[in-house]
């Protein structure tokens, strides 16, 4: 064997110098091989391959431990791992959009109509309100805009930096919170021993909903720059802010959670309270309002969520139909701001349904109730509550003597005799020839009916020619008890009384039209013979005061108004109103129900 092998290489110097060529060209492999290996591996592992092969042997490395170096790196995992390394390393991972706080509100607005009946939505509504949840989403978003860079040094006076360093540490925080410009804060300032401390937090506001800041923190800084201590210029320099604002704060607790904002009415065992306002309210008109822009405007008669009222002079409320929280006068503000406005009554005046001149004299009164008491009441908020649609019990027509009220009561009576009926008045007047009790009147003596009356039997009684004319309590009742709607034309009076969960009243003010209007109506009536009865034009204009003067002084029982400047539209009105009443939910006083 040595013999052999020392034959075929008889120079050891030879046989060194082929072995090494021999074993170099073993380790590159077949060119060909090498070629497709190399397209298969990252450029930077094919580089260390080449390397390896090229290794000169002063390196010292042994030729076992390069191919096993090699074998390990020409495996499919490694190339796999190098090829998914190169791959991650040029992706960048950028967000979707930088705009979520946005879209979740809009998705909360959209899902609003369906927690009630969809108990996954009002989960989905309650996540997405959680504060935490917010923070989240307002977090991501400042990280996808890149706006989270500090805010620039600024110079501050000797005066300031001596205060700021006389601040103790732990007791300042900063917090950081993203905005859009013009977008309210919902957060309102007062000054308070030269500093501008947090007066009131918007229900469902951005601030809320965030959960950082508290009623009673005191802002110091605003991106670095000291706020000073007017609440107006404050308002001003974070409503023209948008992206990252960052506060330095003193808060007005440490550690403590934030007391949740709830409604401190003691609503009979619910949390929700609604009210209808008498009045009509714009913030831009209020002198005594602490932040224009945070109050909400309405009309009279919009249904308003109250959210919260710790405030004694500003509630915080929303519409039913959509809107973000405003403040809005409280019920003890608006009743002391409506006190020293002088009422556009004349106490003095006729009284509903009198005319003077040479006709009798008809003084109609209430058993018991002051009329000059019910002319100046303050109606400010009524609460109310969403019922199912229900049948008023009782169907009240309120309007000026001559304005249609006996004509649209007599026309719903023909075409739903079923739905509808009315009362017959007592007299005490001796019946007529041919006159029947229990038709057109009941008839009774004096005696009894005063006797009645001092009872309080009578829902109103009054005096004419001598004789005693009223209508009964008992006689609505049975009405009701027919299963009908008892239509009444009564003095406006006795809303009071009626107003009611005995009653349940929907109550409807026929208006006269104008002058001209009135007078054309009442020519055409006599011209077709439906009436021999004359009108002046004084009687026509008393009649357009004197029902603009029921107007003013019990618009806050109207259910509805209708102008009666043609009988059939005026109808028709009515008659759809009623019938919406039997077929869609109905906000009712919360007396009625609780």
């Amino acid at each position: 064997m040595v013999t052999a092998m020392e034959d075929s290489c008889p120079n050891g110097a030879q046989e060194e110098e082929e072995v090494r060529p021999l074993g170099q060209h073993a380790m590159e492999g077949p060119p060909a091989v090498r070629s497709t290996q190399g397209a298969e591996t990252s450029g930077a592992m094919q580089q260390v391959l080449d390397n390896v092969g090229e290794l000169p042997t002063s390196a010292g490395a042994k030729d076992i431990d390069l191919l096993f170096l090699r074998g390990i790196m020409e495996s499919p995992i490694v190339r796999s791992l190098a090829k998914a390394q190169e791959q991650l390393e040029e992706v960048k991972l950028e967000a979707v959009q930088d705009n979520n706080v946005e879209l979740v509100t809009e998705i909360l607005g959209d899902i609003n109509n369906l927690k009630v009946k969809d108990d996954s939505a009002a989960e989905l509504s309650r996540i997405l309100q959680e504060p935490h949840f917010q923070s989240l989403l307002e977090a991501h978003d400042m990280v996808a805009s890149k706006c989270y860079e500090a805010p620039p040094p600024t110079e501050t006076a000797n005066d300031a930096a001596v205060n700021s360093a006389l601040m103790q540490a732990d007791a300042v925080r900063m917090i950081g919170i993203r905005k859009k410009a013009g977008e309210p804060l919902g957060v309102t300032f007062r000054v308070e021993k030269d500093d501008l401390v947090i007066a009131r937090i918007l229900h469902g506001g951005m601030i809320d909903r965030q959960g950082l800041l508290h009623v009673g923190d005191i802002i110091k800084e605003v991106n670095g720059k000291d706020v000073g201590n007017n609440p107006t210029e404050l308002q001003e320099m974070l409503k023209d802010c948008s992206g990252g604002i960052t506060l330095k704060i003193l808060p007005s607790y440490r550690d403590a959670p934030a007391p949740p904002q709830v409604s401190t009415y003691n609503c009979r065992h619910h949390a929700d309270v609604y009210v209808r306002p008498y009045f009509d309210y714009d913030p831009a008109n209020d002198s005594l309002i602490p932040c224009r822009e945070a109050g909400m405007a309405f009309k009279k008669g919009d249904i308003l969520q109250i959210v919260n009222r710790e405030d004694p002079n500003w509630w915080q409320a929303c519409h039913v139909v959509g809107g973000a929280t405003g403040l809005i006068p409280s019920q003890f503000l608006e009743e002391k701001r409506k006190a020293f406005v002088p009422r556009d009554l004349d106490g003095s005046g006729i009284l509903c349904g009198t005319l003077a001149g040479k006709k009798k004299k008809k003084m109609m009164y209430l058993t018991a109730k002051n009329a000059e008491f019910d002319r100046h009441e303050l109606q400010i908020y009524e609460e109310v509550a969403k019922v199912p649609a229900f049948q008023r019990k009782t169907l009240v027509l309120i309007g000026a003597q001559g304005v249609g009220r006996r004509s649209l009561k007599n026309r719903l009576m023909v075409l739903h005799p079923t739905r509808f009926g009315t009362t017959i008045p007592y007299t005490s007047r001796r019946p007529r020839d041919e006159e029947l009790g229990g038709n057109s009147y009941h008839f009774t003596s004096r005696t009894e009916m005063e006797a009645d009356v001092k009872a309080g039997r009578f829902l109103e009684h009054g005096e004419y020619d001598g004789n005693l004319y009223g209508t009964k309590i008992d006689s609505i009742h049975e009405v009701v008890a027919m299963g009908r709607t008892c239509i009444l034309d009564v003095n406006p009076q006795a809303l009071k009384v009626l107003k009611t969960a005995e009653f349940m009243p929907y109550v409807v003010f026929i208006g006269a039209p104008d002058f001209d209007t009135l007078k054309a109506m009442h020519k055409a009536v006599v011209d077709a013979g439906l009436t021999t009865k004359q009108l002046t034009d004084v009687d026509l204009r008393k009649t357009v005061d004197e029902s603009a003067r029921i107007q003013r002084a019990y618009c806050h029982y109207f259910d509805l108004t209708i102008i009666n400047d043609n009988l059939d539209k005026a109808f028709e009105t009515l008659q759809a109103a009623v019938d919406k009443l039997c077929s869609e939910p109905q906000w009712v006083p919360v007396n009625w129900v609780y």
